[in-house]
C-alpha cells in the first residue's frame, strides 16, 4: 500500500457513515463489550474487512477462538494492511492495531497467540465486516 491509498475524512463525515458504536470504536478508540460482537464466534470461510473503508484486513483462515470474547487472529491478510503503535492508555503498555488505510481503530495485538506466529490480534466486532468466500 502507498500513501495516495489513504483515506482521510472529517469527524462529521466518519460520524454520518458508522453507527454510534462503530464511531466510537473506531475514531475514538474505545471498545465493545466481551462477547458482544457478531464476530466473535464466527467462523465462515471469508475475510474480515475494515468496517470504515472496506479494506481486506484478517482471513478466516487465520481465525481462532481466544476465549477472550473478541475476534482473534494469529495474523493479518498482509503486513501493510495494519499500522501497530504503542498504547499507554489506562496505564497499561499495548500495541494498537489500526487499518493502513484509514487509521480506523481495530483493537490490539498481544504475544499469547497460537503457532506459527503466537500473535493474538485482538479485534472489535465493530470495526469488522465479513465478506463469505
Amino acid at each position: 500500500m502507498c500513501e495516495q491509498d489513504k483515506i482521510s475524512k472529517t469527524d462529521a463525515q466518519w460520524q454520518a457513515q458508522l453507527s454510534p458504536q462503530a464511531y466510537q470504536v473506531c475514531r475514538l478508540k474505545g471498545t465493545e463489550p466481551p462477547g458482544s460482537g457478531q464476530y466473535d464466534q464466527h467462523f465462515e470461510a471469508g475475510q474480515h474487512c475494515c468496517c470504515c473503508c472496506g479494506q481486506a484486513l484478517f482471513s478466516s483462515q487465520s481465525k481462532f477462538d481466544a476465549g477472550c470474547g473478541w475476534p482473534s487472529f494469529y495474523q493479518p491478510l498482509a503486513a501493510d494492511v495494519v499500522v501497530e503503535k504503542l498504547d499507554t492508555s489506562l496505564g497499561m503498555h499495548r500495541i494498537e492495531v489500526q487499518c493502513y488505510r484509514c487509521a480506523a481503530h481495530l483493537g490490539h495485538v498481544f504475544p499469547d497467540g497460537p503457532v506459527p506466529t503466537g500473535l493474538r490480534y485482538c479485534i472489535n466486532s465493530v470495526a469488522l465486516t465479513f465478506t463469505a468466500d
